[in-house]
């Protein structure tokens, strides 16, 4: 690869014009996309170190006054694409301290970038969501026994070698989860009356305004729910989950439901059946 770039006529004259203007290793490197390896076979000083480039006045100026306004060796060089050494040896005589308004400056663009991007995200994100909610339509009785299967395999509890209970007990924090939940078990035709309601939260959080959230969700009155379980507050963890958008999980269980929990183990059984034959 070497060779065929030193046989490039084209290449070799410009990097010796470049060097003759007095340009560095970096920006022929940066210009050209060639190593600086390629650079000094081309110059025939490879293993004979390099010679350094006439720094003309004026470059040297910009570097110096660069550096007297508090500009870091990396930031000069790259800007004005020398090598960080030959701007070291230029200001090194300059005493130097961080610019004040550097790191926020830094920190303000790149602020303002991720701000930007996540702009550009949420309106990708939201045309494509329009876009399908607006093509979707209704969803068949099959199709919601399905989807009520998966979500329960996915977040309810279930039966184990070790543990064979056969009850539907559903428990998650996102309300159209839930929703999805009681409308897959009103298809299954499970009565109201057999469904028992509680919420799982920290006792640290608003339990009474939870509660008759979860109730609203539900469609169900608050005196329908069991008593809370609440888990203990760890001061020493740091908890994402608070104020006053935190309202814990619901947890739905339905009495005496192993036919129901059987029907749910079926569908998930026929939908990973299929899934493993279309391999």
């Amino acid at each position: 690869m070497v060779e065929r770039l030193i046989d490039d006529t084209e290449l070799v004259a410009r990097v010796h014009d470049m060097r003759a203007d007095g340009k560095s290793y970096v920006q022929i490197k940066a210009e050209l996309k060639v190593g600086a390896s390629t650079i000094s076979r081309i110059l025939g000083v490879y293993g004979k170190g390099r010679a350094r480039p006439r720094v003309t006045d004026a470059l040297r100026g910009q570097a110096r006054t660069l550096r007297a306004d508090g500009r870091s060796v990396p930031e000069i060089a790259a800007e004005l694409g020398m090598a960080k050494s030959t701007v070291w040896l230029i200001t090194k005589d300059i005493p130097w301290t961080a610019e004040p308004r550097s790191s926020g400056s830094r920190s303000e663009v790149a602020f303002a970038y991720w701000r930007k991007k996540k702009a550009a995200t949420e309106a990708e994100r939201e045309q494509i969501t329009s876009g399908i909610m607006e093509s979707f339509g209704e969803l068949t009785d099959r199709e919601l026994l399905i989807a009520g299967a998966v979500a329960y395999w996915a977040e309810g509890t279930k039966s184990k070698p070790w543990n064979p209970r056969e009850r539907l007990t559903f428990t998650n924090s996102d309300p159209d989860m839930i929703r999805l939940y009681l409308r897959w078990l009103s298809l299954l035709g499970v009565d109201q009356a057999r469904l028992k309601y509680r919420v799982n939260i920290h006792e640290s959080a608003d339990v009474p305004a939870a509660e008759t959230f979860w109730a609203d969700v539900a469609g169900v009155a608050v005196e329908r729910f069991d008593r809370a379980t609440l888990k203990r507050h760890n001061p020493t963890t740091v908890r994402k989950n608070t104020g006053e958008t935190y309202r814990g999980c619901l947890v739905v269980t339905v009495a005496k439901s192993a036919p129901e929990y059987r029907m749910m183990d079926g569908l998930w059984s026929a939908v990973a059946g299929v899934v493993r034959s279309r391999r």
